[in-house]
């Protein structure tokens, strides 16, 4: 079998349509904040490359969208993931999974940690985290998705 679509395979708990729930504690970066979303996680390019879409609407910071690309990278063997938003902005991150349903990125030029964690079939926690001084972590936001119903399905190219 192909190895980059052996690897692809750990991202079958993202697959599918998802709605949204944020939730943005009071942090050393802002203010709190709230609000709601969608996101589509897909297999594309012959599955060897995992694309994640969202749009969303919080309260205090208004809307917007965005696109992420997950791939394995066979030489260095990591995976990476590139994010572009409807604003210009765009980021880098390496990524591992930590544990089986669990996905942790380090966001490069930030020290910012985001994880996503499977907590049951159609659940998956993300989490964005800043380290801080005393050793722990501050979170800066939380996202509860929960996979809609008919709307898409985990695993498949």
């Amino acid at each position: 079998m192909d190895d980059n679509l052996e690897k692809m395979d750990r991202f079958d708990f993202l697959m599918g349509d998802w709605d949204l729930e944020y939730r943005v504690p009071k942090s050393s970066l802002g203010e709190t904040d709230s609000g709601s979303g969608e996101a589509q996680i897909q297999r594309t390019l012959g599955g060897r490359y995992v694309q994640f879409d969202y749009r969303a609407s919080l309260k205090r910071t208004g809307t917007g969208s965005a696109r992420g690309i997950f791939a394995w990278d066979r030489a260095a063997k990591i995976y990476r993931y590139w994010w572009f938003e409807e604003s210009g902005n765009f980021l880098t991150a390496a990524c591992d999974f930590v544990a089986e349903g669990v996905l942790r990125l380090n966001w490069h030029d930030t020290i910012l940690v985001q994880t996503f964690a499977e907590q049951g079939p159609d659940r998956v926690v993300l989490r964005m985290e800043r380290p801080v001084a005393s050793g722990g972590h501050e979170l800066i936001m939380e996202v509860l998705m929960t996979r809609r119903k008919g709307g898409g399905q985990k695993g498949g190219r």
